[in-house]
């Protein structure tokens, strides 16, 4: 069972091991400051690796606002590695979000603005019309089948403040009952919306996200280690207090929404979580804090190690203090743990995925799709793409490669913003952005060489 929280804030740091680096035939790394740039410099197959090393110092007057214009899109289409071959899958979405993909092979899509999930059902390559399997929701985001495997019962729902699940069997194109309140009382207000709900292998454990609702603890009143300790014994579920109390942290459940636990804290925002397959391993797509300079704070995709503690708000990527909350607990500064694949500043890393299929070339198995929404605290736009992150026998090299770009127009404009990526029943990858409405598939077509990492 997870930890208690004093357990949480007393972890040994857990140190992410990079392993060599992969020999590639083709293809640029960007290492150190030179994995550093704007949506320039992305392209498909350029490699990047950031070190905790590589992080530079805060600079609180360097924080800039540079919030993207949607640009209409007119015949744009994502631009992906050669060998394979984007299309559209689904357009005139009301800004779709996280994707999964049912058992049977229909797509749910949450319209988290519109409170409703659709149902996409493949046609040959293309979804047929979308229908809506459930509504009346408050900014869904997570959607689970369960239990896992092949014949699910029920479909588990995020929303911002509760987790729901509605009677499912394959086929369903709507909800054959009313929802079934789950986890009654997620914190909820402020920033962070999206609450990600997925389910262990073995269908005992319910992991839920819950983001911070500020950016790094504001309204947080610094307290002595004493009073710390006395809150503690108050509040067993949770390392921050006031408006934070039980964020910035993955719960879990049993299905019945029962036996709640913090799993692990200390993580700012948690929009993505994934099972690595055939390990029962929890990971996480992290947003991490915003207001110190350009290529400060890097997000992340880590492994979530159960009662660990990842620094929010006090200190980032291991002990780098934020100066906003200066001197407030040296008594945290070695008890973190360190992510394993830092990701450029500002890239609002969401959805993510394993690729477990077989359609594209063998080197991408056991590797992960995320989606990165894209900045707005950086004065050159980055992120709006979607990458893939090297996993090498289940353990990531920390390094990780542009897949497919295209999405921004200009230094002012996008005309897409990735969300969601989850792998079809014929093993290609669907990613959804939330700024046109649109879901694309790619497929490997095998008609040119893969550039290996």
């Amino acid at each position: 069972m997870p930890r208690s929280t004093a357990a949480i804030l007393t972890a040994a740091v857990f140190l992410s091991t990079a392993g060599p680096l992969l020999a590639q035939a083709s293809g640029d790394l960007r290492e150190g400051k030179a994995a550093f740039g704007d949506w320039r410099a992305d392209n498909p197959g350029t490699r990047r690796l950031i070190r905790p090393q590589d992080i530079p110092p805060p600079d609180l007057a360097a924080a800039a606002a540079n919030v993207v214009t949607v640009a209409h899109r007119t015949d744009q289409t994502p631009v992906v590695p050669a060998g394979f071959v984007v299309s559209l899958f689904a357009s005139g979405l009301s800004h779709p979000r996280l994707i999964r993909v049912a058992p049977n092979g229909d797509v749910f899509a949450a319209e988290s603005a519109e409170g409703r999930v659709r149902v996409l059902r493949p046609n040959g390559g293309q979804a047929a019309a979308a229908t809506i399997f459930a509504d009346g929701l408050l900014n869904p985001f997570g959607i689970a089948f369960y239990p896992p495997g092949p014949d699910p019962r029920w479909i588990y729902i995020g929303n911002t403040d509760s987790v729901v699940r509605f009677p499912y069997r394959n086929d369903d194109l709507q909800a054959r009952g009313p929802a079934e309140i789950v986890v009654p009382h997620l914190p909820a207000g402020g920033g962070h919306r999206t609450r990600d709900v997925v389910f262990s292998p073995d269908g005992q454990w319910m992991y839920v996200s819950v983001g911070s609702g500020s950016n790094v603890g504001e309204g947080m009143e610094p307290m002595s280690g004493a009073q710390v300790q006395a809150w503690q014994a108050n509040h067993p579920l949770g390392a921050a207090w006031g408006r934070e109390t039980d964020r910035a942290d993955v719960l879990v459940f049993d299905p019945q929404g029962k036996s709640g636990r913090i799993f692990a804290t200390g993580i700012r925002n948690c929009v993505g979580m994934a099972i690595r397959p055939g390990s029962g391993e929890l990971w996480c797509s992290t947003n991490e804090r915003d207001g110190l300079g350009d290529d400060i704070v890097p997000d992340y995709i880590t492994r979530v190690r159960e009662g660990a503690f990842y620094g929010w708000p006090w200190y980032y990527i291991g002990a780098n203090e934020d100066p906003r909350h200066r001197d407030e607990r040296p008594d945290l500064k070695d008890k973190i743990t360190i992510p394993d694949v830092l990701i450029q500043a500002h890239s609002a890393s969401l959805e993510m995925t394993f690729y477990d299929a077989t359609q594209f070339p063998a080197d991408y198995r056991g590797n992960i799709f995320a989606a990165e929404h894209g900045s707005w605290n950086r004065s050159k736009r980055t992120g709006y793409k979607v990458i893939r992150v090297i996993v090498k026998d289940g353990v990531p090299t920390g390094e990780y490669q542009d897949f497919a770009t295209g999405f921004v127009v200009n230094d002012a404009e996008a005309w897409g913003r990735p969300v969601g990526v989850a792998v079809d029943q014929d093993g290609a990858l669907l990613i959804s952005e939330d700024a046109s409405g649109t879901i694309w598939r790619v497929v490997y077509s095998g008609k040119a060489e893969q550039a290996r990492p």
